[in-house]
């Protein structure tokens, strides 16, 4: 098989992970299988001490989901994947791979709610202490750091006002105080930030969002930088158990293959929906990272390849308005999640921020009356149009 780390992003995301099987197919097939069989007993002893490669059974491995796990590793520029059953299942091992009682965690204050909630409502219980500071502000970083700090956790761009964190700068922060950087790329995939590059030991993702890019999988992956990160992580999520299914993975495969022209398209129509709200009357302020006005433009212009697909903004007459343009879309899809080819429309406060609550939301800067748009594929005069037409309402 060729080396598909030597090709451009472009074509990796057509060719990495494939490996022919011996029947001729251009794809990776569905080994729709919980277990396997071993040609004789001293096979499976081998394949359970280590000694011998292969299968044995779907949550410890599966020829499709090994597929999916070395695509994005290698767009990601790391060692291996660790293909989850849900983003949150990878954050969830990445925590409990690299933290233990007693140890501490820096968290970005501007993160998907529910990573929040996990470490300081959940890994609390089991002795893990956490500090949840703007990581956008490397002075905060550094005054959050302790002696017994073991894992910065960074979200950049932050869901859902997509604050972005330096990754370089913040790699060596926590480096020089032993601790590990692991960033959660969702917001931008591969093609537009490679976290690694810049320093960081893992990268997380839920492939729910641009990864799978169509609305139909629940998914996430993590990936190391190196062999023993990797081989640390993987005993724990053979462990918890939180495996994808193989047609799951079969699907972000096929997902992948698009992911470079999907991109390209949702940073065009992001771009010019974020112009269009910045120019409107009834907007009060546009968070999009390519936008001059962005706090960290210039940042973002070193650190992304583009912008991404995201866009949020505060309207002028608060919740209330918000509420009438949610009501109110006809072509956007009022829901949750994001990165798929349809645009959708959420309230983050009362939607996916929720579970932070009101004093965590206004620490992390997301106000009551925030709107979030994943920004699809259709055509952008016809995304803008239709929000056009909401705002009138409002």
């Amino acid at each position: 098989m060729h080396d598909a780390r030597r090709y451009h992003p472009d074509t990796q995301c057509v060719h990495a992970g494939f490996e022919p099987d011996g029947t001729g197919a251009v794809v990776t097939p569905i080994y729709q299988t919980s277990t396997f069989s071993f040609r004789d007993a001293d096979h499976g002893a081998g394949l359970f001490e280590g000694k011998r490669e292969g299968y044995i059974y779907t949550r410890l491995g599966n020829p499709t989901i090994r597929a999916c796990e070395r695509a994005v590793a290698i767009l990601e520029g790391g060692h291996d994947g660790i293909a989850c059953a849900s983003g949150m299942a990878a954050i969830h091992t990445t925590f409990a791979s690299l933290l233990r009682a007693g140890d501490h965690a820096v968290c970005s204050a501007v993160v998907y709610g529910p990573t929040q909630t996990l470490l300081t409502g959940v890994m609390s219980r089991f002795g893990v202490e956490s500090s949840v500071v703007d990581t956008a502000d490397l002075d905060a970083v550094r005054r959050a750091m302790k002696s017994n700090t073991k894992l910065v956790f960074v979200e950049t761009p932050g869901n859902p006002v997509l604050a972005v964190s330096d990754l370089a700068a913040i790699a060596e922060i926590a480096q020089g105080g032993g601790a590990k950087l692991a960033v959660d790329n969702t917001f931008s995939s591969p093609i537009l930030q490679r976290p690694l590059d810049l320093g960081a030991d893992v990268v997380v993702h839920s492939m729910t969002k641009f990864l799978n890019g169509h609305a139909d999988v629940v998914a996430g992956m993590i990936v190391a930088k190196t062999a023993e990160d990797d081989a640390a992580m993987r005993k724990i999520f053979h462990q918890l158990g939180g495996c994808i299914d193989p047609l799951d993975a079969f699907l972000v495969s096929r997902g992948l293959k698009t992911l470079a022209l999907r991109m390209e398209r949702h940073c065009a129509n992001a771009g010019r929906v974020a112009r269009f709200l910045e120019t409107h009357p009834k907007v009060a302020k546009v968070n999009y990272p390519w936008l001059p006005s962005h706090p960290q433009h210039e940042l973002a212009k070193r650190q992304m390849r583009g912008g991404g697909g995201v866009v949020s903004f505060e309207l002028a007459g608060g919740i209330e308005a918000g509420k009438t343009l949610m009501n109110s879309v006809r072509l956007c899809t009022l829901a949750v999640s994001l990165g798929g080819v349809e645009t959708l429309i959420e309230h983050p406060a009362s939607m996916t921020h929720a579970s932070m609550g009101r004093d965590a939301r206004a620490r992390a800067g997301i106000p009551e009356g925030l709107v979030r748009v994943s920004v699809g594929i259709e055509r952008a005069d016809e995304i803008i149009a239709d929000l056009e037409q909401g705002l009138a309402k409002t």
